[in-house]
């Protein structure tokens, strides 16, 4: 880990990720050996490899969450289906016949069974709105494209081709 001076917190509240500054105020140009050089370049590497593990797991622990939380709307949606459609479907039926009168045993019995399928429906509804927040980790994706490009050998430019020889 870096020092607290060099850890930053995200806008959305993700625990610090440590990073190195690629240069400090007290290093001078051309003073380092190639050994502390080269030290430096690894200590580096190493600092941003785990910078970016870190950076993935928080952000992957915080899409689990809002996943989980979607699917207890699902679990709720099941448990109301299978508890509640055998004793309750009947209980509701029989007093729905016995209520009104003209109303046959079956007709209490389907509105009964339409009653508990707009439950389930209205609770996987609401699971989906949930689970539908899931959304990639933007953050780890744009700081892994960056450390490509920054790590990709550049080419010296090429002299000018489109002048002539006399």
């Amino acid at each position: 880990m870096s020092s607290p001076k060099h850890e930053r917190t995200g806008p959305d509240g993700v625990g610090a990720v440590p990073y190195l500054p690629l240069s400090s105020d007290t290093d001078v140009p051309g003073d380092q050996s190639i050994g502390r050089l080269v030290g430096d370049a690894t200590q580096h590497i190493s600092t941003l490899v785990r910078a970016e593990m870190e950076l993935a797991k928080s952000e992957l622990v915080g899409e689990v969450k809002k996943g989980l939380k979607g699917a207890i709307y699902f679990l709720i949606a099941l448990t109301v289906l299978l508890y509640s459609s055998f004793f309750f479907f009947f209980f509701l039926s029989e007093g729905l016949a016995d209520w009104f009168r003209p109303l046959h045993r079956w007709g209490a019995f389907g509105i009964v069974f339409v009653l508990m399928l707009l439950v389930v429906a209205a609770a996987a509804f609401l699971g989906y709105r949930k689970v539908k927040k899931f959304k990639a980790p933007e953050r780890t994706i744009a700081s892994v494209k960056e450390t490509a490009a920054a790590l990709k050998p550049h080419k010296a430019p090429d002299a000018d081709l489109t002048t002539t020889r006399d």
